[in-house]
């Protein structure tokens, strides 16, 4: 698969960073824009960042790995108070979510064991320069580093969402929201991931997910998938 990054027209996205000095916020403020800004106009330091960096946390690892891991990432951030979710937007037009949980993705059920992460959520919102796959699957490689963008890249597209049925199901009840997600299950070596977008039959996507989820938990995501 060919990765085309996003475009951008100026905005960038900007972490409310209020505990920390100016000279901190002008070192952490380019690596955030990683979310927004096309990667073809990136500083060559930092696509060595980005090249060089290595997912430290994954589903499977603990909750207390994981938010250390959340805590010290260049990208990530979090703000006083935040540990497993990580919220940042400049303008209520451009938003950027990260989450760990301890459940997996889809309906929500009961999990005896909270003390181990079972998915991870990038989720996006651009309402200036649209959102799309090739977007989320380079937000992948940013948090995550290359080992895990290529497991992702070199995966098995298992299930792709809407078939024509679903479609002219969605249009016979009038729900526009659900005739309107394109997304795919793709299992790798390592991980399974969810990615989708809301695409209308007219316009732009403006938000989409990607979800890197364990493989026990593949068959669960896919049925609500298929039948929802």
């Amino acid at each position: 698969m060919r990765l085309i990054p996003g475009t951008s027209q100026g905005k960038t996205m900007i972490a409310p960073f209020a505990d920390v000095g100016p000279e901190e916020k002008m070192l952490k403020k380019p690596l955030l824009n990683f979310l927004i800004l096309p990667f073809s106009l990136l500083p060559w330091w930092c696509v060595g960042i980005l090249f060089n960096s290595q997912a430290k946390a994954l589903p499977g690892q603990s909750t207390e790995e994981v938010g250390a891991w959340i805590k010290a990432h260049p990208t990530l951030r979090p703000a006083t108070g935040e540990r497993l979710l990580v919220q940042k937007s400049d303008t209520a037009a451009q938003r950027f979510t990260f989450q760990a949980s301890v459940l997996p993705p889809g309906k929500v059920e009961f999990t005896n064991d909270r003390s181990k992460i079972r998915s991870e959520r990038i989720a996006m919102y651009d309402a200036i320069n649209g959102m799309t796959f090739e977007r989320l699957q380079q937000s992948l490689r940013i948090i995550y580093g290359l080992d895990i963008y290529q497991d992702f890249n070199h995966g098995k597209i298992l299930y792709q969402y809407p078939n024509e049925s679903s479609i002219n199901s969605a249009r016979f009840e009038q729900t526009p929201v659900r005739e309107a997600l394109r997304g795919e299950l793709r299992v790798g070596d390592r991980y399974v991931y969810w990615v989708e977008v809301a695409q209308p039959r007219s316009g732009k996507a403006f938000t989409g997910q990607m979800t890197v989820l364990l493989k026990t938990d593949l068959d669960k995501l896919q049925a609500e998938l298929q039948n929802r």
